[in-house]
């Protein structure tokens, strides 16, 4: 079986940085994978791929897609063909999502505390007073550790040159981090032979390493705290990820309606009564956490959470109030944070990024806006985004539109050409687009980074848009030793 029959359709496109090929060349990290393909025939593939649909489906590996207000349910689009990161790669992402997370928590501490990044100019005030998730019950809230970005999602990108950037910081209730661990366990039954012989490091940890952070924040000394996922229920998009990490780590999922506050403590109800929850890990947004708080129609949270939460009875994870770090209004900041509080130069580069509140800039945006990205400062899932390169006339002046009534709720940035990867395809490899997102976490010992991440892929021929609500899917991706 000739390669050519499988990779004569793999087209590069042109100033684009592809993951295995440089030029003509196979890129040494892809070797392994690529004498595994060239001696596999497109049948034995294409059993691989549909085995891999089987165990998805067997074991409810699923999202739900809200689309026209009803909640499908799908199986996860997965490929089987890995992204391969080598070790030098991965060393310069991972030192730059350290340096990164130190900055930002140190911000997070600043800013609910004394503010000096703000009294000494760094960052303009209305940004922050202006953002949504600047949660003004969080100051002077004293938190364990002084450790608010406990798990962390950052989404990285390659450009045309192969220079990675950090798209966007996300700190409040990363998810994906199941789909890893999944496409991994898949990877190892489609590929068993080929894993092992290119020495790939392990992601099956995360669990174990997650739980042992999360004991470490209980605010009673005791042997065997107690830790509980807190989730908004089956409907939520993530909940197969919800259940997945609750069973990995031993503890109970719960929802609002099983815990209650008493005397400023968390109970969870069980058969034998009140047991009291130390570590919250939630997956519920700030917003519906507490309705005597925040919303008061939430029947997500837990009526009297904050309280607890204040008096230091109970740890919540992620904390409350991380949104105003990853407002995509203060991205463009982060680099400045890093300069001010820990006095080096970023490791890892922003895309460039426009304030849309900023006349100058935003008359920048609107003259170029062909080859520019709009997104909402608290959009996500690629929902509410015009991308200016394949949008009509109508729907650029329609967004115009909405961007001059609230500019300040606005970002823009050049589009970036995203790096592509090898996929399976009706037979054939061809390249997609795709975005990296490595898990981080962060306790009282310091950062850990379970090598590799979640590689989201952008399915759709020509899509630059890798999120799985809009058509994505993913791949499992290998750091190598």
């Amino acid at each position: 079986m000739q390669h050519t029959n499988i990779f004569e359709s793999y087209l590069i496109g042109e100033g684009t940085f592809d993951e295995m090929y440089q030029g003509k060349e196979v890129r040494t990290a892809y070797q392994g994978i690529f004498n595994f393909l060239k001696s596999n025939s497109p049948e034995d593939l294409t059993m691989k791929e549909e085995l891999s649909k089987r165990l998805f489906m067997s074991q409810g590996i699923t999202f739900t897609v809200y689309s026209s207000g009803e909640g499908i349910e799908k199986i996860f689009p997965f490929d089987i063909i890995p992204r391969i990161i080598t070790a030098d790669e991965w060393d310069f992402v991972e030192r730059g999502i350290r340096q990164r997370l130190k900055a930002l928590n140190l911000f997070l501490k600043d800013i609910y505390s004394h503010q000096f990044i703000l009294k000494d100019g760094i960052v303009p005030t209305d940004i922050i007073y202006s953002c949504p998730h600047f949660i003004r019950e969080m100051h002077g809230l004293k938190v364990p550790h002084d450790i608010y970005v406990h798990i962390s999602g950052i989404d990285i990108i390659r450009g045309g040159d192969g220079t990675f950037y950090v798209l966007e910081d996300n700190l409040r209730t990363p998810s994906g981090v199941s789909y890893m661990i999944e496409n991994r366990e898949i990877t190892k039954r489609i590929f068993p032979d080929v894993l092992r012989r290119n020495a790939v490091r392990s992601v099956t940890q995360y669990p174990t390493l997650l739980h042992k952070n999360l004991k470490s924040l209980s605010p009673r000394q005791v042997a065997n705290p107690t830790v509980v996922l807190l989730t908004p229920g089956m409907f939520n998009s993530a909940y197969f990820e919800h259940t997945t990490l609750a069973r990995l780590m031993g503890i109970e999922l719960v929802e609002g309606r099983d815990l209650v506050v008493e005397n400023h403590k968390v109970f969870m109800k069980t058969t034998y009564g009140l047991q009291q929850v130390d570590v919250i890990y939630r997956r519920v947004d700030d917003d519906f956490l507490d309705p005597l708080v925040f919303n008061k129609e939430s029947v997500l949270g837990v009526a009297g959470i904050m309280s607890a939460y204040r008096k230091g009875n109970v740890a919540i994870v992620n904390a409350v109030g991380n949104g105003v770090a990853d407002d995509k209004a203060i991205y463009t900041f982060v680099p400045d944070m890093i300069k001010y509080y820990l006095n080096e130069e970023p490791i890892l580069s922003n895309v460039p990024t426009y304030h849309c509140a900023d006349p100058e800039q935003l008359e920048h945006v609107f003259n170029n806006i062909t080859s520019m990205v709009i997104k909402k400062t608290n959009g996500s899932g690629g929902y509410d985004m015009l991308m200016g390169n394949s949008a009509t006339e109508k729907e650029i002046e329609d967004y115009k539109k909405a961007v001059l009534k609230d500019p300040r709720q606005f970002i823009s940035q050049p589009i970036i050409s995203l790096s592509t990867s090898p996929c399976y395809i009706n037979g054939k490899l061809t390249p997609r687009r795709v975005d990296l997102r490595p898990f981080a976490l962060y306790g009282p010992d310091g950062i850990e980074i379970v090598p590799g991440g979640l590689t989201r892929v952008a399915l759709k021929e020509g899509s630059m848009v890798v999120n799985s609500s809009q058509g994505g899917g993913s791949k499992d991706t290998w750091v190598l030793a």
